[in-house]
């Protein structure tokens, strides 16, 4: 009897306290629609005073159960009132005293006693987009080549081996320009879409969508013009980072540059697919190192591609304050491709355009190439005239980038920055092109620079804020792959340059407008020589363009 009667005595104590629990819950609601509803009686005052009596809270039958049985609780599972000795009112406030911090808890986890809050798991979600509405008027010189005339490959068929390389001349054939003559417009959208969360205090995953096409790498516009069509959303961004410490990260998947760069090397909307390390130790407290280093497949979608194509990357740098409003970062970079360059399709490999066609392995695609970089006919002799044409890259790809930026905040919010890029293609070798084309170069560049001042605002948020910049740019012919250099500045590509001058000016909260022009020319337009045109390629390019941007 004695073990019964304690057992009987602990179910019931446990079932008080849950009681209690049940009344604190019903209080703190009531409390709370109590509140609710003086909100809505100040801010909406005779409008709402009818829904008084709906937002009273009920008489909870629990707590009329407890006080018309104050000496013990009903078990409604089994039907039965089990009775508690010894447990008295102030006993009861003391159990109630204590469960409060646990129900108190519970609510701000389940976010019951906060009207309005979000679920606490979307705390771990941090959420960013931006719209651009963006209008391109091109300007082209009417003396410009036409496209498709001037080749910069050896031979009038492109076929001849052992003849001169033209070099680029522009590029203009096997490539998609096919209007460089007439001026025209060009009205474009890009929409943005990221979110990131904060899976663990080391680890994190993250995705951004966005518009345009899959056509190209270094855009996410979408033009307008399609007969009221749908468009397309891409997965721009998809990525899991780890921070094990708080000098290192590392990040896989489709990725945001990795690198301190500007547009003269890497577009500013590309985004790399891959994995990228960043390092970053203060050696002072006015001097912090940093280096990124990353390795990216390029092509691995060809069985029988016999050399991998990929980009590995390394870069160190350092950030000094020279002064307290004043910050200098420079960076040395190495940015290497393997497989990339053209090889000449062996005669003995060449199958009929139904097989695997050798020459596939060492083709720059169509899709995938801007303009600029020399190129030549990467199929074998005994290739009929009519048949498929594969363009291979006639230089390979090391590039030695030096950039720099000067950041003075002495008249704060204004700044005045000043950045510099240099690059060098250390793989650019007139005498390894003849040996792997069967023709030599003529002409073609190896290296690029830029030079920008930028003087206002940092980042366009408020009303009012603005800046203005000014930039100069030569890329030559062969200084970086084409394929991710910036897409507008002289019809996207390599082989130009001139200036740009640009402005930025805010007309509401994180909402601005922008003006930029670009003119540009090609450095290298040397005549074919193995063709009969007499006159050297020309290319010049007037864009101005206006944008409309907002984010958040």
């Amino acid at each position: 009897m004695g073990h019964a009667a304690t057992t009987a005595s602990d179910a019931a104590q446990r079932e008080l306290r849950e009681q209690i629990k049940r009344e604190l819950r019903a209080e703190m609601r009531a409390e709370m629609a109590q509140e609710i509803h003086r909100q809505v009686q100040a801010e909406l005052a005779a409008s709402v005073a009818g829904a008084s009596a709906r937002n009273q809270p009920s008489t909870n039958s629990a707590s009329t159960s407890a006080s018309a049985d104050p000496g013990g609780t009903i078990d409604k599972t089994k039907g039965r009132v089990v009775r508690v000795p010894y447990v008295t009112e102030s006993m009861k406030r003391e159990i109630r005293d204590q469960l409060k911090t646990e129900v108190l808890a519970q609510a701000k986890e389940e976010r019951w006693g906060n009207p309005g809050a979000l679920p606490e798991w979307l705390d771990r979600f941090t959420f960013e987009g931006d719209v651009r509405l963006r209008e391109d008027f091109f300007r082209l010189g009417q003396n410009n080549t036409a496209a498709g005339i001037a080749n910069n490959v050896s031979g009038a068929a492109g076929l001849t081996r052992g003849a001169d390389l033209v070099g680029t001349n522009g590029n203009l054939s096997g490539v998609p320009n096919v209007n460089t003559q007439e001026d025209f417009n060009r009205t474009r959208l890009r929409l943005r879409f990221g979110a990131t969360a904060k899976v663990s205090d080391t680890v994190t995953a993250g995705f951004r969508i966005a518009s345009g096409s899959s056509s190209g790498p270094t855009s996410t516009n979408q033009t307008m013009g399609q007969g009221f069509n749908k468009y397309s959303l891409v997965l721009d961004r998809g990525f899991l980072t780890l921070k094990p410490t708080s000098w290192l990260s590392v990040t896989g998947g489709r990725i945001a540059n990795p690198f301190f760069s500007t547009d003269l090397v890497w577009a500013d909307d590309l985004n790399f697919e891959g994995v990228a390390a960043n390092v970053s130790v203060p050696f002072s407290n006015t001097v912090a190192g940093f280096a990124s280093a990353g390795w990216f497949p390029l092509r691995t979608d060809n069985p029988l591609q016999s050399k991998s194509r990929n980009l590995t990357g390394f870069q160190t740098g350092l950030k000094w304050r020279l002064a307290p409003t004043t910050e200098l970062k420079l960076a040395a970079a190495i940015y290497n491709y393997r497989g990339i360059s053209g090889e000449l399709e062996d005669n003995l490999r060449y199958g009929p355009p139904s097989a695997s066609d050798y020459g596939t392995r060492y083709e720059y695609p169509n899709g995938l190439r801007q303009r600029g970089n020399t190129l030549f006919i990467a199929n074998a002799l005994t290739d009929p005239l009519s048949g498929t044409t594969y363009w291979g890259l006639a230089s390979g790809f090391r590039e030695l980038n030096l950039t720099g930026s000067l950041d003075i905040a002495r008249f704060d919010p204004v700044r005045i920055v000043l950045t510099g890029d240099f690059v060098k293609n250390l793989a650019f070798d007139r005498d390894k092109i003849a040996a792997r084309t069967g023709s030599r170069i003529l002409d073609g560049k190896d290296a690029g620079y830029l030079g920008k001042i930028t003087v206002g605002y940092p980042t366009m948020t408020n009303q009012g804020d603005w800046n203005i910049s000014l930039a100069y740019r030569w890329l030559g012919s062969d200084a970086v792959v084409d394929a991710y250099t910036n897409s507008d500045f002289g019809m996207g590509g390599t082989n130009s340059k001139g200036y740009i001058l640009g402005g930025n000016y805010g007309i509401y909260k994180n909402t601005w407008v922008s003006g930029r022009l670009m003119s540009s020319q090609l450095i290298d337009s040397m005549a074919p020589q193995t063709t009969s045109l007499a006159t050297p390629t020309k290319l010049s390019v007037d864009l101005f363009q206006i944008e409309l941007n907002s984010k958040f």
